[in-house]
């Protein structure tokens, strides 16, 4: 009998057995799931999770920030030795200006060691910092198509620029060796891997902080370069803070400078033999972790606002 005449004679069918009848198949089990088990795309969800989702997808940042270091300097004929390659040219410009021209190295012991050491590292703090800014307006496509913790976004930059770090630190340590005046490293330089430990934690926390600032106001990414300037030249890069001993306030507000605190722990460790100050290590280890936590629970409190970039 048809399903027509089925329905001319008042027959009940069900459903499931037309579904049946027409596929051959029983039809599948709908289920009815209440709004309590849904969950919001994009929602920001809580610190303890939001954490565990990052360190979930640390193999991915890993791999992916190697791949854009690689792909970085591909289309260039020294490829990765630009990562050297620039920080000495940049040594080399402040050495023939500052040096040289300005007569900055007077009263400074291995002015070439103090300058090498300044601009390598502070180059690291400036690339993940302008990098960091920008990366939820360079990520927006990621973040429109997927759901991710967006953290991952200053997080990768900060990895690249350790890996970006890695040769440069490589030639740091080979100059600073055979250019004169020669160093003989002491017990002291075991400390160094710890400052730099240091300024990287800092470094993260700063990257965070500023790309969530940067997402709320972009105008703030044609600032960065402007204030990065002024950063440098505070951070006694390729001057001594003694130029500064009759105005006791400018050196205390450098001495408070974490990249300061960064140089001159550096230097102390692989020029001088020196074992950095009590409170060198105390204000660095407080800006480092301070800056981490502060920068991390800010741009986490707005994780909802970057989907609408």
């Amino acid at each position: 009998m048809t399903y027509e005449a089925e329905v001319r004679q008042g027959a009940e069918v069900r459903p499931a057995d037309l579904y049946a009848e027409l596929f051959g198949t029983q039809a599948s089990t709908l289920e009815v799931v209440s709004t309590g088990r849904l969950s919001q795309v994009g929602a920001r969800p809580p610190i303890r999770t939001y954490l565990a989702q990052l360190w979930k997808r640390r193999h991915f940042l890993w791999a992916e920030a190697r791949a854009k270091v690689t792909s970085g300097t591909r289309e260039t004929l020294l490829g990765q030795a630009w990562l050297v390659i620039n920080p000495v040219l940049n040594g080399l410009a402040y050495y023939l200006i500052f040096g040289l021209v300005l007569g900055a190295k007077g009263g400074i012991p291995n002015f070439l060691g103090y300058l090498i050491i300044g601009v390598f590292l502070f180059q690291f703090t400036t690339q993940c910092v302008t990098g960091g800014a920008k990366s939820i307006a360079s990520g927006r496509n990621l973040i429109r198509a997927f759901s991710f913790p967006r953290a991952s976004l200053p997080i990768s930059v900060v990895l690249r620029g350790i890996l970006n770090l890695a040769p440069t630190l490589g030639a740091m340590l080979v100059l600073i060796l055979v250019l004169p005046e020669k160093e003989h490293w002491t017990a002291a330089a075991v400390l160094f891997p710890a400052v730099l430990v240091l300024q990287v934690l800092f470094t993260t926390g700063l990257a965070l902080l500023l790309a969530r600032a940067a997402s709320a106001l972009p105008d703030l990414n044609q600032l960065i370069s402007v204030l990065m300037r002024f950063w440098l030249y505070g951070s006694a890069v390729f001057f001594s803070i003694e130029r500064f001993e009759n105005y006791p306030w400018i050196v205390g507000i450098m001495e408070a400078n974490p990249m300061y605190m960064v140089l001159d722990a550096s230097r102390d460790t692989l020029l001088y033999g020196a074992v950095p100050a009590l409170s060198t290590w105390i204000g660095l280890s407080a800006w480092a972790v301070g800056t981490l936590v502060v920068g991390f629970l800010v741009f986490w409190r707005a994780e909802e606002s970057y989907g609408r970039v």
